[in-house]
């Protein structure tokens, strides 16, 4: 973009912004996630980084937060309480230590140390201390004027009313203590519980809960939050050089400080800090959203100052996030291995829990019309553990006019059949058996981990065997040689031994493997596991009758005539013969009486360290246990990887058990 067209974007991105900030830190309300909005706030950053004279004094970059509530007195604020930038990659941190190691002479640059803390997803408050005594309380505010809260936060229990230590001369004098007020997880879950016996709405997460407490005009409301709080700032004691000596100061005080919080002498160490922080989140009793980084040289820190409301001397290191925004470029349509025809946006690249990403599933024309959705819209996406990306909302507050509507195809993009769809479906779907893009689906499908989970046979590996003719269907991977290999341009000798050994290894799988590599429409693997367990081999399951399907719990009839078809199709059951002519051994599901697990339900979100999330599901079912993907109050527990997705929220509300791996691991021995 060019300076003029930067401008432009600039004032819609302060405009939606301030729009979010108001609902969010006003109102205690919101409409997107915390994570779109951080994205959004980065952009601005960003772009006023790169054109600075386009820097506004009204610029949510240079601001705090909203105008105080009025049902409470105003409190100004002994200095201002200033905001943090974020960072959300190790690019970012590098380019924020090169930034401030600028403003340092060559000698400050090498005494440059740190002090990182757990970014604690709650409301800032400022204490004031008068003697040793708690004269007031007050939030954050816009920064330079918050709300007296002093009788609300009397009620929290880890926040001293007086301090008795004569040892600190600080007490003659007015001194002021900056903390989180926040909701523990445990707290949370037990309010929601009581909001849906009462057949009230749920409240969504605990910052709105322990926001919405403190503003409670009784304070006895309050006390009922049993909310908490750490301490991380205290202003008024010039002899402390470093902010790790504030934090030990705070606990002689007797305040509570995070025992997480930890001194870290290179941006390395910090880095290391970040990925254990991320690994420990799920199992505190807390939440967090990613680290605070300060420069632990107070003198240092105040040297580098501050540029409108934030301080250049620390940052926020957030959490690879699972909600950002982005651009839209394009719309293309995919076959699926079933026909069915999927929409998926083209993005302007975008770093989102971790990894880059450049695409995202609108998963029918139905949702491009419910998003409302644009080709050159910004959107915000999100990512769920493994899940594939999705748009979660279209902001057309952000449109510049160039932006053209989708038109679904009414022809096959691969083989140019029509497109047909059935009454009640909200997908159009290919219906050429034949069709050469729903045939490398297939393949790709049979090969993938929940099925055959052969190792180093990629797409790009499969459409070159088919290119080649080598191959015609997934039987014919079994009956490949080292030999029919060589002619395949830039196939070493060594990649072709090591392809066949690993197709060789892969010819045995159970039965609930099997059914879902064959890709039947409408069967995911909780339903191959549920038909493999019923049937208890492949010779019942293909001579069911449709009236077999009734006696499963969890399938209907759209599942059970869509299985029924497939079986009753001759040249399925060629297929299928193939298949075990090549070698491939179908094991049937071990018979047992019972096990430990015996009655529980499990269900899996986000990514597992030390063990397939395929395989954790298997040793769920030999244990006698079941698996599922949806969330209800019939589960119970819900194993939570790093980067969970929405079911963790979702179970919360629920009341279901939360396990962690290690958890989990040990309920498997």
């Amino acid at each position: 973009m060019d300076k003029q067209q930067t401008q432009k974007r600039i004032e819609k991105l302060k405009n939606l912004i301030n729009h979010h900030r108001y609902l969010y830190h006003v109102l205690d309300t919101q409409e997107i996630s915390d994570e779109a909005l951080d994205s959004l706030k980065k952009e601005l950053f960003d772009l006023e980084q790169q054109y600075p004279e386009l820097v506004t004094p009204d610029s949510p970059t240079q601001r705090v937060g909203g105008a105080p509530l009025k049902e409470f007195k105003k409190i100004k604020h002994q200095e201002r309480m200033l905001s943090l930038n974020d960072a959300f990659s190790k690019e970012d941190m590098e380019e924020w230590l090169k930034r401030i190691s600028k403003l340092l002479t060559p000698k400050e640059q090498q005494n440059v140390d740190f002090y990182c803390e757990l970014k604690i997803d709650g409301l800032a408050i400022e204490l004031e201390y008068e003697h040793g005594v708690l004269k007031t309380a007050s939030t954050r505010g816009d920064g330079t004027v918050g709300e007296d809260i002093t009788q609300n936060i009397k009620t929290v229990q880890s926040i001293p009313l007086s301090i008795h230590n004569s040892k600190f001369l600080i007490y003659d004098s007015t001194f002021v203590v900056r903390g989180e007020i926040f909701l523990s997880k445990k707290e949370f879950n037990a309010i929601n519980k009581i909001q849906k016996e009462k057949g009230l709405p749920l409240y969504a997460n605990p910052r709105n809960v322990a926001a919405g407490s403190v503003r409670q005009l009784d304070p006895a409301i309050t006390a009922e939050r049993r909310l908490d709080s750490f301490a991380y700032d205290i202003l008024g004691e010039a002899n402390i050089n470093t902010h790790e000596k504030k934090h030990t100061l705070l606990h002689d005080l007797g305040f509570k400080i995070n025992t997480h919080n930890q001194y870290c002498a290179s941006l390395k160490e910090v880095i290391h800090f970040h990925e254990q922080a991320q690994k420990l989140r799920e199992k505190l009793p807390y939440e967090i959203d990613g680290v605070v980084i300060i420069v632990n040289n107070n003198s240092l820190y105040e040297k580098l100052g501050v540029v409108g409301k934030t301080p250049r001397g620390a940052i926020a290191f957030k959490f690879p996030q699972n909600q950002t925004t982005t651009k839209v470029l394009d719309i293309k349509v995919q076959v699926g291995r079933t026909g069915a025809m999927t929409p998926v946006a083209i993005l302007e690249p975008v770093a989102l829990s971790g990894i880059t990403i450049s695409r995202a599933t609108l998963h029918n024309e139905d949702e491009i019309k419910r998003l409302g959705l644009k080709m050159g819209d910004t959107v915000i996406v999100g990512r769920a553990g493994d899940v594939i990306p999705n748009v979660i909302k279209v902001l057309p507050e952000l449109r510049v006019g160039q932006e053209k509507n989708f038109i679904m195809p009414r022809y096959c993009p691969s083989c140019k059949t029509k497109l047909e769809k059935t009454e009640g479906d909200v997908v159009w779907r290919c219906p050429n058996e034949k069709c050469f893009a729903r045939q490398r689906r297939s393949f790709y499908h049979f090969v993938s981990k929940a099925a055959f989970n052969i190792e180093g046979l990629g797409p790009k590996i499969i459409d070159r065997l088919l290119d080649e003719g080598l191959v015609s269907d997934p039987a014919d991977l079994f009956e490949l040689q080292e030999g029919d290999l060589a002619g395949i341009e830039r196939f070493a000798e060594k990649s072709a031994e090591n392809l066949i050994t690993s197709i060789s290894e892969k010819k045995e799988l159970p039965l609930a493997r099997f059914i879902y590599a064959l890709g039947i429409r409408n069967i995911g693997q909780e339903t191959a596991a549920d038909l493999a367990l019923h049937f208890g081999s492949l010779e019942k399951l293909k001579s069911a009758r449709l009236e077999d399907f009734d006696a499963i719990a969890n399938i209907g009839p759209v599942v059970a005539a869509s299985v029924h078809a497939w079986f009753g199709q001759k040249e399925n059951i060629r297929f299928l013969d193939k298949l075990l002519k090549h070698g491939v051994v179908v094991k049937n599901p071990a018979k047992k009486a019972g096990g430990p697990l015996t009655g529980r339900i499990f269900i899996f979100t986000g990514t597992l360290e030390s063990i397939d999330r395929n395989l954790a599901k298997e040793k769920v079912r030999d244990l006698g246990g079941q698996t599922t993907e949806s969330v209800s109050a019939n589960v119970d527990f819900l194993v939570a990887g790093l980067n969970p997705g929405s079911k963790l929220s979702r179970a919360q509300k629920l009341g279901v058990k939360i396990i962690h791996e290690k958890e989990f691991l040990d309920l498997l021995t």
